[in-house]
């Protein structure tokens, strides 16, 4: 007997991520020392003293029943009091906290948690590729935000088309950026709360990146824009601040109402998280946070690096304020897809096509800053043996 899958499977996009894995993975079986620059998984180990909390909270076999059904309360009090002391943003843990199994999960379920088929949602291109894993299970309506360079990849909300903002829902945001490396300033959030409120549409800012800015430059919460939490909530990941990528833990925070419809359709899916994850995410948050100053302190040494060793070549990067990736146009007579192919081919040196993040990507690849230094100046040397700039 053979099953289909049904049509809403059938209409999930590509992964793009494994179709990049695959060619990496294909080109180091054939013996090249592949250099993958094209990677977004942290290469650095988690805290001891996170992964200490873990063992212990194993151990005690109060962590061993099922969890409460929207995590457990010191949890959600820890993500309020990380909240308070890094950003000065009040949440009622209770109300305006949700946990979540890493933030892919709640950026995915959001559409259909809070929107009927047929409804409209922005997204912001290039983004990350899996929002659109949500658009299809939730069977809405796309339209595209485009971002460009002159523009700081920041969408300018004046040039969108008002029939498809009188249309629109949900919004997403993501800064600091995947795939550019852009920041958002405090006007633009500003100008994002005006919007939202005229027009009636919910705003998401994925934060995974929040904790790694450049430049002695922190990020910003959206969340510390007045009238933030009237209109929409922000998600925050553990994977990216405390090398947590494998634990899947995150949550996200404000708007009352959107809280609760997470929460609600999460009621219906899972049984909130292991406990004794959600125990090492407390000692996480709660911790002085050094470990995150020294990583980010590790990341800014990495992008100077390469920035050097690309410079080197004639290889001009788009300046990165925040996130671990170098944002790299593409030489005349290349798509995006070409060029990192050619790379690969002929360099063994890995990145990832900017077209994998959008349209608005073609031009440009993503390069990311997840290898020892040596490397980059290495796959620079290799790259610039092409002779392309």
């Amino acid at each position: 007997m053979r099953f289909e899958e049904s049509k809403v499977l059938q209409h999930l996009p590509k992964q793009f991520f494994a179709n990049l894995v695959a060619k990496v993975n294909a080109k180091a079986a054939s013996g090249a020392d592949v250099i993958n620059l094209g990677q977004g998984n942290p290469d650095q180990p988690t805290p001891d003293f996170i992964v200490k909390a873990m063992q212990e909270a194993t151990a005690d076999p109060a962590d061993h029943k099922y969890s409460l059904f929207r995590g457990m309360p010191r949890f959600k009090q820890a993500a309020a009091d990380f909240y308070k002391r890094e950003y000065d943003v009040d949440l009622d843990p209770e109300k305006e906290v949700a946990i979540l199994g890493g933030s892919k999960i709640g950026l995915v379920e959001l559409p259909f948690a809070l929107l009927n088929p047929g409804d409209t949602m922005l997204l912001p291109d290039p983004g990350y590729p899996d929002y659109l894993s949500g658009v299809a299970l939730a069977q809405v309506k796309l339209e595209l935000m485009s971002l460009s360079a002159d523009q700081h990849y920041l969408p300018d909300y004046q040039k969108l088309d008002p029939n498809v903002v009188e249309q629109a829902k949900l919004m997403y945001l993501n800064y600091p950026n995947n795939p550019t490396g852009a920041v958002a300033t405090s006007e633009f959030y500003e100008d994002t709360v005006k919007f939202a409120n005229e027009h009636h549409i919910g705003v998401v800012q994925d934060f995974a990146y929040g904790a790694i800015g450049f430049d002695g430059k922190r990020p910003i919460s959206f969340l510390q824009t007045p009238g933030a939490k009237d209109v929409g909530i922000e998600t925050y990941t553990l994977s990216k601040s405390y090398n947590m990528a494998g634990w899947r833990v995150g949550f996200a925070v404000g708007n009352s109402d959107m809280i609760e419809a997470i929460n609600l359709i999460q009621d219906h899916l899972f049984v909130s998280l292991f406990p004794a994850i959600q125990d090492a995410a407390v000692a996480a948050l709660d911790s002085d946070q050094s470990s995150v100053k020294s990583l980010v302190a590790l990341y800014q040494k990495r992008r100077d690096e390469f920035y050097a060793a690309a410079r080197k070549i004639g290889w001009e990067p788009y300046p990165s304020g925040g996130a671990f990736y170098a944002w790299m146009p593409v030489p005349k007579g290349y798509t995006s897809e070409e060029f990192a192919d050619l790379l690969l081919d002929k360099a063994a040196v890995a990145v990832a096509p900017g077209t994998g993040f959008g349209k608005s990507g073609e031009g440009f690849v993503r390069v990311g800053l997840l290898i020892d230094e040596p490397r980059f100046t290495e796959a620079c040397e290799r790259i610039g043996e092409l002779g392309l700039f």
